[in-house]
């Protein structure tokens, strides 16, 4: 089986939705998680710390230098991800949509590469 990434994206900050949204978001993704343990889709899950908590590690003048904060200065930031595996694009896409749905977000499907 293939595996793929499935990012929650963010447009600007983090959202920060009522508490009763939340705590749906929650049992929606706790839901979404159990339901890949249980068909053998799962193979890791996270959730991240906004990126103010980031911090970059760049590949410059032959050595690694670290920094404070994200990588990209951009609108965009990945809150969560999921690791799946699935037996082709399409069977993926459906996961990415309940992913979508579970969270209440944007979700990027992209493949790993093979080899």
């Amino acid at each position: 089986m293939k595996q793929y990434l499935l990012s929650v994206m963010h447009s600007g900050d983090y959202p920060t939705p009522a508490p009763e949204v939340m705590e749906q978001m929650f049992a929606q993704v706790d839901a979404f998680n159990r339901e890949l343990q249980d068909s053998g889709a799962w193979v890791l899950a996270g959730g991240l710390v906004p990126r103010s908590g980031a911090t970059t590690v760049r590949w410059s003048d032959g050595r690694a230098q670290v920094t404070d904060g994200p990588s990209a200065a951009t609108g965009e930031q990945m809150g969560g991800f999921w690791v799946v595996q699935a037996e082709d694009l399409d069977a993926a896409l459906d996961l990415a949509q309940r992913a979508s749905a579970a969270c209440m977000g944007d979700v990027e499907l992209r493949a790993f590469q093979e080899g």
